[in-house]
């Protein structure tokens, strides 16, 4: 009798580890993008060629963080992170930061690989953010984003020799 075919689930521990960097690459962003409030959004290509987003709207200031949403929101934004860093599931995925600055939204990105995320350039977030003809364009200001530290890698500055 022929064996019933079965889909192919990651191990438990890689699902912890990039769980745990998901945790850990939302605190880089919050060091990262400074007070003020903030769009998270993630987008990813899974690999049966499905289209899956997440938004987080997140507040940061002298007060705790505030999170805008449901507490649902919040784990379907951090489950989608962690598949994207995990990214047996997920083909290719971005991850974009968005702060409401007058006159126009200010919005920088990342692209995921290799279970972090790594800058993208202004040129890159662009087509990113740009939408489809059928959307009114909302202006952004592009901008480089900003390089995220690897807790894996040294520090500037503290490498060893």
């Amino acid at each position: 009798m022929p064996a019933q075919p079965r889909l192919t689930r990651p191990e438990d521990a890689v699902t912890a580890s990039a769980m745990g960097r998901a945790v850990t690459v939302l605190s880089a962003l919050l060091l990262t993008l400074g007070e003020g409030s903030h769009q998270l959004s993630v987008v990813a290509e899974r690999t049966n060629d499905t289209i899956v987003t997440a938004d987080l709207s997140l507040t940061l200031g002298m007060a705790p963080v505030r999170v805008n949403h449901s507490k649902e929101t919040y784990l379907r934004f951090l489950a989608l992170l962690t598949f994207a860093l995990e990214y047996s599931t997920v083909r290719r995925a971005v991850l974009v930061a968005t702060t409401p600055d007058a006159p126009f939204l200010r919005a920088c990105g990342w692209s995921v690989r290799d279970g972090w995320l790594h800058p993208m350039d202004a040129n890159e977030l662009q087509e990113a953010v740009t939408p489809c003809s059928e959307v009114a364009a909302t202006l952004r200001l592009v901008y480089p984003a900003p390089t995220l530290h690897h807790p894996d890698e040294p520090a500037e500055g503290n490498a060893h020799e």
